[in-house]
């Protein structure tokens, strides 16, 4: 009797349980010998889905925008700008903010891993995490920003600023014209993660 063997599978990585069931089985070892806090894991998600949220840092977009004094502090020490609304903690340390122009259109990326200010700007996007977007946008910062739906005329400089664990970015987008009069709860509404990043322009609803 002849035995063929498949030499295609002899290294190949043995198969993995999905993300989620292995969280839920160290969950469970963990919590089975008494290592894991009553509200622990409770904390930790609402921590994620309410306290880092990019509706802060609409927040501070729209207060820039209309208070010139918190714009000026916002661009000089903007760790400074948001420790006055306490948003700071992990992956909230050393906020620099970047400000757009009608000359100067400001992106973020993490060019090693996918840092991002937490606190401010939520937790990063998929797309923000992948190797495409963190291997292309530093070469080639308007095609990828087209391929987003942003377009960028030739005549406006883009600058990539890359995220590290010393260095928090925001982008502190232009305001859209058609928005004077407008409240600061208004325009945050207008703010989105996109625009926080870099890669999206606020944009004015239409009737």
């Amino acid at each position: 009797m002849s035995v063929t063997i498949d030499h295609t599978t002899e290294n190949a990585a043995p198969a993995q349980a999905p993300v989620s069931d292995r969280a839920w089985a160290l969950f469970r070892a963990l919590d089975g010998k008494g290592l894991v806090p009553d509200g622990y894991v409770e904390g930790w998600k609402k921590t994620f889905e309410e306290d880092f949220s990019p509706r802060r840092g609409a927040e501070l977009v729209a207060r820039a925008w209309t208070d010139p004094e918190f714009r000026q502090l916002l661009l000089t020490d903007g760790t400074a700008a948001v420790a006055q609304y306490g948003y700071l903690g992990p992956q909230g340390e050393y906020i620099v903010a970047v400000e757009d122009t009608p000359t100067l259109k400001n992106v973020i990326v993490c060019s090693l891993c996918s840092c991002t200010a937490w606190p401010i700007l939520g937790l990063p996007p998929t797309w923000y995490k992948s190797f495409e977007y963190r291997a292309r946008v530093v070469r080639e910062p308007r095609k990828v920003l087209s391929e987003m739906g942003t377009e960028i005329a030739s005549d406006i400089e883009i600058r990539v600023y890359d995220t590290t664990a010393e260095t928090r970015y925001m982008v502190l987008p232009q305001r859209p014209a058609g928005t004077e009069g407008w409240s600061q709860e208004q325009l945050q509404e207008i703010v989105t993660k996109d625009c926080l990043i870099g890669v999206a322009i606020p944009q004015v609803p239409t009737v």
